[in-house]
């Protein structure tokens, strides 16, 4: 009985077994082309699981953020009267009509928008510097090594952050009230104190009235001069001092939570960093400047950058204390849009000014991300991306070789 035939040898010097090596390895390689998906096999299968977990999610985001955008949009570009559906027949495209009072048309509409935004612009640029600091502040005082009840501190500097901010609007609504606890201080040291929530003066005319400007009669070239049906002197009048009562509250609640991104990022610093710097004979100033801060900038960004977002969408200090008063100098925004909409129902130009600042949101983080970016990061992305430009455009043999 014949044994059967074992086949070719499958040693190196054989002939079938290259090409079939050949072969397998081209059909590896068709596999493993870059920019190709598998179309089956475990990776495909985990592609379709991924998706069928992260569904619901997406249905709910779908459905409760991104459709109530669009119909926000729609509104702000049609002529809904609030009455049923915005998506009936009777509601028609105006285009910009809800826009134009606002930005374009002189008259009342367009002075309160743009009062608005001087007020909001004020509140933004005294919010964020003093909460930024106080934040970061405290988060070095917690930080120390030395200090005993670190755990106590934390606590009590974030409570306010998760207490409710109309109670503590009510609390502040009291104690900066004519006969409460600010002014009683104020007495003390012989200074009358104003009626705070009824004060409609910015602190900048009154420090030129301290100076002798006076407020009734100001310079000619800035009361004669407007700039979106205010004044130059109107836009130069700074927070007023019921504005200031607000700041003091903000800057008080929202610090804590930034202390905590900061203790976060401080702890995350290496500890042979700092050690390395002392040995080498720096002070406590200098290691800040150029070892901590430079490290603690991603967390400033996101700090910073969460809180031009937070001032520039205040709202519910401005309902519960104010409600725009006095004389409009604590209206915002998102205080006007809630009043457009839900007060006089204009529900379009109550969705216009949303959208207005939606964009002036983007654009000033935009303006910060380009302002607090890596320059030497930046550099070398750049420098990549102009390689790889020349590698596609054909200067690069290299790449054609390979």
């Amino acid at each position: 009985m014949s044994e059967p035939n074992p086949g070719p040898a499958q040693g190196p010097g054989s002939g079938p077994a290259p090409a079939r090596t050949v072969a397998a390895a081209k059909a590896r390689g068709r596999r493993g082309r870059p920019g190709r998906a598998p179309s089956g096999g475990i990776r495909g299968r985990e592609g379709l699981a991924g998706w069928l977990f992260v569904s619901p999610v997406l249905v709910v985001l779908g459905l409760f953020l991104v459709v109530p955008i669009l119909m926000a949009l729609w509104v702000s570009l049609s002529d809904w009267n609030g009455q049923g559906s915005p998506l009936s027949s009777g509601v028609h495209f105006v285009g910009g009509q809800n826009y134009a009072p606002l930005v374009t048309e002189p008259g009342l509409t367009q002075s309160d928008f743009m009062m608005s935004l001087r007020n909001n612009g004020y509140y933004v640029l005294f919010v964020v510097p003093l909460q930024t600091a106080l934040a970061l502040g405290l988060a070095l005082l917690v930080n120390g090594r030395r200090l005993k009840g670190k755990g106590f501190f934390r606590t009590a500097y974030y409570f306010p952050s998760v207490t409710s901010s109309v109670a503590i609007s009510v609390v502040f609504l009291f104690i900066f009230s004519s006969s409460g606890v600010v002014n009683a201080l104020l007495a003390k040291v012989g200074v009358d104190g104003p009626a705070w929530f009824a004060d409609p003066r910015g602190i900048i005319h009154l420090a030129l009235g301290a100076f002798g400007v006076n407020n009734d009669a100001p310079p000619a070239a800035l009361a004669d001069t407007t700039v979106g049906g205010l004044s130059l002197w109107d836009w130069f009048s700074g927070p007023s001092v019921a504005m200031c009562a607000i700041i003091v509250l903000v800057v008080w609640t929202t610090a804590g939570t930034f202390m905590l991104m900061f203790l976060a990022a401080l702890q995350d610093i290496p500890l042979e960093v700092e050690e390395a710097a002392e040995i080498d004979g720096t002070g406590r100033w200098q290691r800040f400047r150029h070892v901590t801060l430079p490290m603690l900038k991603p967390t400033l960004f996101l700090v910073l950058t969460l809180g031009l977002i937070g001032t520039w969408q205040v709202f519910d200090q401005i309902y519960v204390m104010t409600r725009g008063g006095p004389g409009k100098t604590t209206m915002t925004p998102a205080f006007l849009s809630y009043q457009s909409s839900f007060i006089d129902n204009e529900w379009g130009q109550g969705s216009a000014i949303a959208f207005i600042l939606f964009a002036i949101i983007v654009a000033l983080t935009l303006i910060q991300r380009f302002v607090l970016r890596d320059k030497d990061e930046a550099r070398a992305k750049a420098a990549t991306r102009r390689a790889a430009k020349a590698a596609r455009s054909g200067s690069g043999p290299t790449t054609e070789a390979i």
